[in-house]
């Protein structure tokens, strides 16, 4: 596995490449997805947050340039204000290097992530310092075709022990979005 070069600030982010991003992106088109908000994902993402008691959760897809949120669930709270005083809201997309979701794609399994601080690698990576992540639990949307969507995830601005049960449960979500993701393709019908 080949990995972009680390951030010219001397962080040590390693995102790896992702040579399936064409064929992914044209894989999530014909799927009707990747580009614009799924309200059913929003609700799926409200849900998946509910389930983990998560202030954020997201169904990412990524593509060519970058990470889209089609689901997504925020907290109703101000911005993550930041030692300079700015502030931070996540929105519907990110760059490739942001987040640990291009790493689950990579992969092509699940990443728990109880306290980012414990992994070098990934204790650098822009999320933690724009928007205070210090914990993220996801896994990858692996379709009938073998292709990897994208990705269910939650994160926490605090460190949490996921265990085997958050690994079983968002092995099981995105299991769950998968078959209903291909049922829509099949029948034309919305999630």
């Amino acid at each position: 596995m080949s990995y972009d070069p680390p951030r010219p600030a001397g962080r040590l982010l390693l995102t790896p490449e992702d040579k399936e991003a064409p064929d992914r992106t044209r894989r999530l088109r014909g799927l009707g997805l990747g580009d614009h908000p799924e309200p059913t994902l929003d609700a799926f993402a409200y849900a998946l947050a509910d389930l983990t008691g998560a202030p954020y959760a997201m169904v990412n897809f990524l593509g060519e340039e970058g990470q889209f949120f089609a689901g997504l669930h925020t907290p109703a709270v101000a911005p993550v204000v930041r030692a300079d005083g700015t502030g931070a809201l996540l929105g519907r997309t990110l760059p490739r290097d942001h987040g640990f979701c291009p790493h689950v794609v990579a992969r092509r399994k699940a990443l728990v992530l109880e306290d980012v601080s414990d992994y070098p690698r990934f204790a650098g990576n822009p999320v933690v310092d724009e928007f205070g992540i210090r914990s993220y639990l996801g896994a990858p949307l692996i379709d009938s075709t073998g292709m990897v969507l994208g990705t269910v995830a939650v994160t926490d601005v605090q460190p949490r022990a996921w265990g085997q049960p958050g690994l079983a449960a968002i092995k099981t979500q995105a299991a769950d979005l998968v078959g209903r993701l291909e049922r829509r393709e099949g029948d034309g019908l919305p999630l």
